[in-house]
């Protein structure tokens, strides 16, 4: 069975007033994302990694690290990542007592969190994505991967992802990388949606 691209979880403007535009959601959904599942779609006929899941398809073709797994491994993975990342985000919401703990105790405070994340986000030459993530023995994390890689290639619950490719923030903030981080983390985070993945 084919991929397809998934519906955003709000309205294409639904964003405008907390920092995302319509403009940013209409191509980086509608032509961006789109174009991942499309070319997945292409790469993936006739190979052994038709009918796998995407989990299966992402770390199946990072463990391989083949030049030729490479177009598959970078389309499949952007396709998780970008699903993910609609999923972390939302028109408003607020931060459950249980996501302040964690992060009070993993990072020392909430502000110090958000300053490692953005730190990281920043720090990301190039393409890339910023992560909060819960590694295998149940300690979180801040990292940041380049291009497509995710939390799934090392065995990590991906808890919070920024995607930080230009066009997520360009037409809203330009070459402002750090003050699109911030807004992110000050008005984008579907925090009930970090807390469900804990």
């Amino acid at each position: 069975m084919a991929f397809t691209l998934p519906d955003l979880p709000y309205a294409h403007d639904a964003l405008e007033a907390v920092g995302m535009s319509k403009e940013t959601l209409e191509f980086h959904h509608d032509i961006h994302h789109k174009a991942y599942v499309d070319k997945l779609n292409e790469l993936i006929a006739g190979t052994e990694w038709e009918g796998k899941s995407l989990e299966d398809i992402v770390t199946g073709t990072y463990q391989k690290g083949a030049v030729a797994q490479n177009g598959i491994f970078n389309n499949a993975s952007q396709h998780w990542n970008h699903t993910q990342f609609w999923e972390m985000m939302a028109p408003e919401s607020r931060m459950p007592s249980e996501v302040e703990a964690a992060l009070k105790e993993s990072f020392g405070s909430v502000e110090d969190f958000k300053k490692k994340f953005t730190e990281a986000g920043v720090g990301q030459f190039g393409s890339g994505w910023a992560w909060l993530v819960k590694k295998a023995d149940g300690g979180l994390e801040i990292t940041k991967t380049e291009n497509g890689v995710n939390p799934l290639c090392f065995g990590q619950t991906a808890l919070l992802g920024c995607d930080v490719w230009e066009h997520s923030y360009y037409i809203d903030f330009r070459n402002k990388r750090p003050v699109y981080l911030q807004n992110f983390l000050e008005k984008l985070v579907n925090w009930e949606n970090v807390a469900s993945r804990m």
